[in-house]
């Protein structure tokens, strides 16, 4: 399991209040990025009319996306307690493959290195990295 330090959780807190107000671009870029590189996940986006990057559906799933990773930076001391309600609605609702938490983890730490080249430190790489793992995993839970 991922362990955040206190110095990983600081570091998290402190890369989202600089980055949180471009959270909307971000989860766009992101989502919008996953679905051009991994094509596959767009099976679980086959109800959208228009998936391409500019698409109000993207935009709105990646507006979802960052509103639960908000909701994480603030439970980051539960992650696993925190993230419950949402792990259950991936699981029994959607049926979301877990192996597509860390694709769309993935594409975040990209679109926020991309976005924030000054703030986006190898120190800040690694707590992020080890955050959004942390995440992913308390997003699986319910798969268990």
């Amino acid at each position: 399991m991922t362990t955040l330090s206190t110095k990983d959780k600081e570091v998290v807190k402190a890369f989202w209040a600089k980055v949180s107000g471009k959270s909307e671009e971000i989860g766009s870029d992101a989502v919008a990025r996953m679905l051009r590189v991994y094509p596959q996940t767009k099976t679980y986006f086959s109800h959208w009319k228009d998936q391409s990057p500019s698409s109000p559906a993207v935009k709105k799933h990646g507006m979802t996306v960052m509103a639960g990773v908000a909701d994480a930076v603030a439970k980051i001391d539960d992650l696993k307690g925190g993230l419950l309600n949402l792990s259950e609605l991936h699981a029994f609702t959607l049926r979301v493959d877990p192996a597509n938490f860390k694709i769309l983890s993935h594409n975040l730490l990209v679109v926020m290195a991309t976005m924030f080249p000054n703030d986006f430190t190898p120190e800040v790489h690694v707590s992020l990295d080890k955050f959004l793992a942390a995440v992913a995993l308390a997003l699986s839970e319910k798969y268990r």
